[in-house]
């Protein structure tokens, strides 16, 4: 098991990261809402990713270890929540949708981290009850056990760009497509091309924080073309990249 420092209580404050910075690994008693009012916030566990820009927050359950990077100038905000207190009834990360009521109220909790007057308890209410009604996002990068599945998602996360298919990818990692098919799914929970597609997206978040234009984006990520990448990107955020830019919200 890696080292991880014991923090009892999850702190409810904001700090600003530099790019490329990050938290090391930790785990705290309470609950935790992690969120990017600026830049984009990754959070890792043994189980994987996940990753999230202004648009998104990151639910880490009491007790789990895990690390947080910033892409991009980084202002993070974070709130903690009594272990009792678990509004989503979930044991394990999971990216939320944030719209501009649970954003704001995420931004007044930190602002006044030391305030327990009942005027503050009343505002935690209402952030619950937003948070009770967020759309889960599945922005998520599972890492995998079978040690064939490692080889080949190493190979792609090295290389979100690479574009074989699952076949050419199993001739180098000595496994026919359908054997990795079957692990995918039961290793990962997902498809191949699921997960190929959260590696790209996650990726193109972390280089969109950095400033990276979209066409630069769209080609280091494996899409065929910009326009393709702006489709995909928008159903999966609600928004076009170009507004990502800088890991500015999106309005």
């Amino acid at each position: 098991m890696r080292k991880f420092r014991h923090v009892p209580v999850a702190p409810t404050d904001t700090r600003w990261l530099a790019p490329g910075a990050g938290i090391d690994a930790h785990r705290h008693d309470d609950h935790q809402i992690v969120y990017a009012g600026r830049g984009v916030v990754a959070v890792t566990t043994d189980a994987g990713s996940w990753v999230a820009p202004a648009t998104r927050a990151i639910w880490v359950p009491a007790g789990t270890v895990h690390s947080h990077q910033a892409h991009g100038d980084l202002e993070l905000h974070l709130v903690g929540l009594p272990a009792h207190t678990n509004p989503l009834g979930l044991d394990e990360p999971t990216v939320l949708s944030v719209g501009p009521l649970l954003r704001e109220l995420i931004l007044a909790c930190t602002r006044d981290a030391g305030d327990d007057s009942p005027e503050r308890g009343r505002l935690i209410a209402v952030l619950l009850d937003q948070l009770r009604a967020s759309p889960q996002q599945p922005l998520h990068v599972p890492t995998p056990t079978a040690p064939q599945l490692k080889a080949l998602c190493g190979i792609l996360l090295a290389d979100p760009a690479d574009d074989r298919t699952l076949a050419a990818l199993g001739r180098q990692v000595g496994a026919s497509d359908r054997t990795l098919s079957r692990l995918f799914k039961a290793d990962l929970g997902m498809t191949f091309p699921q997960w190929r597609t959260q590696v790209r997206l996650s990726h193109a978040l972390v280089l969109l924080a950095e400033n990276t234009p979209v066409t630069v984006v769209a080609h280091r990520c494996g899409w065929s073309s910009a326009s393709a990448f702006i489709d995909v990107f928008r159903r999966a955020f609600g928004y076009t990249p170009g507004r990502a830019s800088g890991g500015r919200p999106a309005e």
